[in-house]
């Protein structure tokens, strides 16, 4: 029976039954609107009318807050992605370049430590230091630390005219310096919003330490609409209310003061006293007509409570679940919404339907990813282990051959087998297969060759310079497989010098610039200089296709009893294309010819 009668009356739950409900009651106020009206018609009039220019001051401004508040939001957003990446510089402003790009808004976006030299910034400048000692945002921010919002003329990064929201970021309790985001002036200024008819007013903001942040008046004089021998900061305690004063231009003028960002942010309208004081006179003389308008603005705020009440409450807490769902909150569906009306409810319902069903098919892809990752490492295993049988199968092949020449092209082809086992071994053990660690492998490839080429005696010097560099797969193939030949070709023709020191050869693997990359291989040649070194064996042809496959060109000379071999190349980027296993090496035409012959 109450089933039934729950169900009969389910229409009461709707949005449009409960809005109608709540909209009779704006019939109340009507008799005691009637009782009071002639005695208070004119305070109330005038009442009204400053309630009417605080409106327009606070919808003036509507946009300036949303704005700051969305930068208030951001920094705060920012501040664990800056902790987790504040040792890393490069990540720290590649981090600040990719919020910036991804934003319109902002032209500035940075994290400034408490020593003044900012190194997560937005500067276009990789690795740039952005020195803010100077500024005087970061003195007053240093002086009196906590949120604040101030104007600077000159952007220290920006280089534009811009106002600085400052977030303070802490970790624990210790202060660590401040997350700033800049938006222009005339970003800011655009927002203002002047209704028709309202020509002559202007909208001024200022911060809580009473400095001056955007002007609509004559940039030449931006203080001429503000109201005479009046201190901004002075304003802060008449928020919310209307006073009438001499402008410092000398035109008596309506002031109005409204919070922006409470506590942080204040907006102050200058109105003429025509403006401020439009309709009054015709209250007085058409009041029979103004009073259903009365009723209806009554009418307007019982429809904004119902609303706020029934529906924006839910759409706020329904927006915050998807907000952290979208920014990685996994945890659990988020829960449906209760005592929502029954279209909001529906929403909620869907959502959470739609978040279970991402939760379990991202749960299904990293198993997917995780298990193609854990194939790949097993194909580049076997690669490797069956380039070390066939190494082993070479090595005892040449054991069963007395020609020396056989021997020696047999040893050759063992080696560069050797280093491509060497190159899969590292491919597997990477912790991530879309990235090689360039110089561990080379190094890898060169001890290895060393011990197999010296033995136990050492009448080689050998001396490795290997930075830390990072490629594709399908760069770091033909690189090790170019150091090998080189090194090869090192080891034949290393001489003493002319001290008669020992024989000595120097790899080095180094970044010069961004996105640029050498290798070099440098030996002593001593007396040993001929016309085998002028690059003209298989392995000389190797090495060129090897440099045309790295987009480089190999530069080779000898000075000083000094045998060069340069490779500047370009270091690729990795991109969501690439794939993680290796292509092919691609050899020229002559290479393919001198290995048939």
């Amino acid at each position: 029976m109450l089933r039934r009668l729950g169900e009969r009356l389910g229409f009461t739950r709707r949005l449009g039954f409960r809005l109608g409900a709540l909209l009779s009651v704006a019939i109340l106020p009507i008799g005691l609107i009637s009782l009071v009206q002639n005695l208070h018609l004119s305070r109330e009039a005038m009442r009204g009318a400053d309630i009417a220019i605080l409106g327009r001051t606070a919808s003036a401004a509507a946009g300036e807050r949303a704005l700051l508040q969305s930068a208030l939001g951001s920094a705060d957003a920012l501040g664990p992605a800056v902790l987790s990446a504040m040792d890393d510089p490069a990540q720290c402003a590649s981090l600040m370049r990719n919020f910036i790009e991804r934003s319109a808004t902002y032209v500035y976006a940075g994290f400034v430590p408490l020593s003044g030299l900012s190194t997560c910034n937005s500067n276009e400048n990789v690795g740039a230091t952005a020195d803010m000692r100077a500024s005087s945002a970061f003195q007053k921010f240093v002086e009196t630390p906590g949120t604040m919002v101030r104007s600077i003329d000159r952007g220290v990064v920006s280089g534009r005219s811009v106002v600085l929201v400052m977030q303070p970021l802490y970790r624990d309790r210790q202060l660590l310096g401040y997350i700033g985001l800049s938006l222009t002036h005339e970003l800011l200024r655009s927002t203002h919003a002047i209704n028709f008819g309202t020509d002559g007013a202007r909208i001024v903001t200022f911060n809580h330490h009473g400095d001056l942040l955007t002007s609509d008046s004559d940039p030449e004089d931006p203080m001429a609409d503000l109201p005479r021998d009046t201190e901004l900061v002075s304003l802060l305690s008449r928020t919310e209310t209307t006073f009438r004063s001499l402008s410092n231009a000398g035109e008596m003028r309506v002031f109005t003061v409204v919070p922006v960002v409470p506590g942080l942010v204040y907006a102050l309208g200058s109105w003429s006293p025509t403006i401020a004081g439009i309709g009054l006179f015709e209250l007085s003389r058409f009041g029979a007509i103004l009073f259903p308008i009365a009723l209806w603005l009554v009418s307007l705020a019982v429809a904004y409570f119902a609303v706020f009440r029934l529906v924006l409450r839910h759409i706020g807490e329904l927006r915050g679940q998807m907000r952290r769902f979208a920014i990685g909150d996994r945890t659990a569906p988020p829960p449906v919404l209760k005592d929502a009306p029954t279209e909001i409810a529906d929403v909620s319902q869907t959502f959470h339907n739609m978040a279970r069903i991402l939760i379990r098919d991202e749960e299904a892809m990293e198993a997917a990813v995780q298990e193609k990752t854990v194939l790949l490492k097993e194909v580049h295993h076997r690669v490797k282990n069956n380039l070390q049988l066939i190494a082993s199968i070479i090595n005892m092949q040449s054991r069963m051959i007395d020609d020396d020449d056989a021997k020696q092209v047999l040893r050759s082809v063992q080696d560069r087998v050797a280093a491509l086992a060497t190159i899969y071994r590292n491919l597997y053990q990477a912790e991530h297969l879309d990235a090689v660690e360039a110089g561990r492998l080379i190094e890898d490839i060169i001890n290895q060759m060393a011990r197999a080429a010296l033995g136990g005696s050492a009448p080689i010097r050998i001396d490795t310079r290997l930075s830390q560099m990072t490629l594709l797969p399908d760069q770091a193939v033909p690189l090790s497989l170019l150091a090998t030949e080189a090194f090869t070709n090192a080891l034949k023709y290393a001489g003493k010098g002319p001290d008669d020191a020992a024989p000595w050869i120097r790899i080095t693997l180094k970044e010069t610039g961004p996105g640029q990359g050498l290798l070099e291989i440098v030996n002593s040649v001593g007396s040993r200089v001929d016309a085998s070194q002028e690059g003209t064996g298989l392995g000389s042809q190797l090495i060129d296709a090897f440099s045309i496959q790295l987009e480089g060109e190999v530069e080779l000379g000898v000075q000083d009893n000094m045998f060069h071999m340069r490779l500047p190349f370009r270091i690729q980027k990795p991109t969501g294309s690439s794939s993680n296993m290796p292509r092919n090496v691609v050899l020229t035409s002559a290479a393919r010819d001198g290995a048939r012959h």
